[in-house]
């Protein structure tokens, strides 16, 4: 019962709250020229879909902390959703700043996130651990396209994604020296999939 309140609780917290960061955002100090109308619509589209990837890391591992009963393991998960949720907190406040909004969809994200958390855990904690390391090389691989499309003077926003992908590579990185197994073929390609639906659709709504 503790656990599944805790769930609740982090759920409401992660979709209708605001996100408070331990650490200062990159973007603090960063110098930033006025962006035209045009940059500001994509800067603010692609932040959108990282705070979209940010929602969904607080339901993964939420979910995954929730069903282990290995309590290093669950402590590790719950450090990494402490600091996945300061990477939530960076993303909405470049999202004010742009003049953007949230996803619409935000609670069906989380749902379909934290649900695959779940059942990935159910397995076993070396799957839920693949399942990590697997999330995380996406996100980063994802982060590093969205640097190549963040408009050149929008300097803060950049700060920010550059940050959180080696935030990102790194938990991978601890998730694989906690004994993670490789996810099959399959698994990957439906995650990939998966990904580009909702980086497609949280892109406009």
């Amino acid at each position: 019962m503790d656990k599944l309140l805790n769930a609740a609780d982090a759920a409401l917290r992660t979709l209708f709250a605001k996100p408070v960061a331990a650490e200062a955002s990159p973007a603090r100090g960063v110098a930033q020229q006025a962006l035209s109308v045009p940059d500001r619509a994509l800067s603010g589209a692609l932040m959108r879909v990282n705070h979209v990837g940010e929602v969904c890391a607080q339901a993964l591992y939420t979910a995954q902390a929730s069903v282990t009963s290995d309590p290093v393991l669950r402590r590790e998960l719950l450090e990494a959703a402490r600091e996945e949720t300061d990477h939530l907190a960076w993303t909405q406040e470049r999202l004010d700043a742009l003049g953007a909004r949230p996803s619409l969809l935000n609670p069906l994200w989380y749902a379909g996130a934290f649900a695959i958390g779940f059942v990935a855990a159910k397995v076993s904690d070396r799957v839920s651990l693949g399942f990590v390391v697997e999330t995380e090389r996406q996100v980063a691989s994802h982060l590093q396209g969205h640097l190549g499309r963040l408009p050149a003077d929008d300097h803060a926003s950049r700060a920010v994604v550059s940050r959180m992908q080696a935030d990102e590579e790194r938990h991978a990185n601890h998730a694989l020296a906690a004994g993670a197994v490789p996810l099959p073929a399959p698994a990957r390609l439906a995650m990939r999939a998966a990904a580009k639906v909702m980086t497609t659709t949280a892109h406009y709504l």
